[in-house]
């Protein structure tokens, strides 16, 4: 199958799924080409089977901002008509499903067919989508969408809540690459950051206002008086500065480190004894399931998707939003020494459902489901 997968290139967790996504299929023989502003982050090997198409975004004196979508749908006809793409698999409904729906009607005037796949991942529907601005458009692409997909249950009760959707939308859970995302020996790695054994707390995020990171340090600040503990901060964004004045304020500087973006994550993964993810939202939890992968345990937020993924007293515990005495007590619970392993143990036993194995024959099926409704009503 010739399938074109739309993304943002970015760290972000719907660009992050997309590539991965695309790199599972090359892998089973699908040709895959990627359309975007610029090469996905994740897309870092070469493959017979993988295509990269940078949309080409022209800077006029009459436009303060340049017209992406426009270009995005042109270059999704030319990829779609010259490479004979039997689908299009787009990511993330903001612009991406609606420059799909342009693309297919200019295919069409053309007497090309062209199936179009919509998955979303979280904010597009949550935060963005939501703005009365780019509601009508969000509503519209979903329902134009030959296929749309969502990667949690949450997820799909948000889009229908919150948006006048009459299509049906299919769950396809996010997924993890085990041969990459595992626990790896790292000793000198641990010992240089715990040279006296030190517990090691971990957060992963991009430092927005809604993944709450004055909560992950205030929980270590708390673990800390009673558990001698470090704490490695992964990412970079807007609340960086005021995350790290907080870390001043509080004292705990020479305990924490903040490593800006990392490609390989999982090599801190693997010698972290416990995620904490307090956000206000999340779909799905993409960074939880990595971390998990790495025999991690987890404390997060009893919000959206984490609790299809966050097993509660097995994997870790859900908390709820802002409450910083309840995730001390239970990091206190999940980090006694006793209790540790066994967590480690439920955590990557519950990652094992989500590997790339078990959910890219979903995506398959889905697909070959979608090629054939369209045709079928030709």
């Amino acid at each position: 199958m010739k399938i074109g997968i739309v993304c943002y290139p970015t760290f972000g967790g719907s660009g992050v799924v997309a590539t991965e996504l695309g790199k599972a299929l090359a892998a089973k023989g699908h040709q895959i080409h990627f359309i975007t502003y610029s090469q996905p982050t994740r897309l870092d090997f070469f493959s017979e089977n993988l295509y990269y198409h940078e949309v080409d975004i022209k800077s006029y004196p009459l436009f303060e901002h340049a017209p992406y979508e426009l270009a995005l749908a042109s270059k999704m006809v030319n990829v779609v008509k010259y490479e004979n793409l039997d689908l299009l698999h787009v990511h993330y409904a903001i612009p991406h499903a609606s420059a799909a729906y342009m693309a297919k009607q200019i295919l069409r005037k053309q007497g090309i067919i062209i199936p179009v796949v919509t998955t979303l991942h979280g904010t597009d529907i949550t935060l963005v989508g939501k703005d009365p601005s780019y509601e009508p458009v969000v509503t519209f692409s979903i329902n134009e969408s030959d296929g749309v997909t969502a990667v949690s249950e949450d997820l799909k009760k948000s889009t229908f809540l919150h948006f006048d959707v009459v299509n049906h939308i299919e769950v396809i859970p996010n997924f993890i690459d085990l041969n990459r995302f595992k626990r790896q020996k790292k000793d000198h790695f641990k010992k240089a950051i715990c040279p006296n054994d030190e517990k090691l707390m971990v957060h992963t995020s991009n430092f927005r206002k809604v993944k709450r990171v004055q909560d992950v340090i205030k929980v270590f600040y708390e673990v800390r008086k009673s558990i001698p503990s470090k704490l490695l901060l992964v990412g970079d964004g807007p609340e960086r500065d005021k995350m790290e004045r907080l870390c001043r304020e509080l004292g705990t500087c020479e305990d924490i480190r903040f490593l800006g973006k990392l490609e390989a994550v999982e090599e801190v993964l693997s010698v972290a004894d416990l995620f904490l993810m307090p956000s206000e939202k999340e779909s799905f939890g993409l960074a939880a399931l990595e971390a998990m992968a790495c025999e991690v345990p987890l404390l997060t937020s009893n919000v959206g998707g984490i609790p299809e993924l966050n097993i509660e007293g097995e994997t870790g515990f859900l908390c709820e939003v802002g409450d910083i005495e309840t995730m001390t007590a239970k990091a206190k619970f999940i980090l006694a020494d006793e209790n540790l392993a066994n967590f480690k143990k439920n955590a990557l036993a519950r990652a094992k459902l989500f590997d790339v194995t078990a959910i890219l024959p979903l995506y398959e099926a889905f697909y070959q489901k979608t090629i054939e409704k369209v045709y079928s009503t030709l």
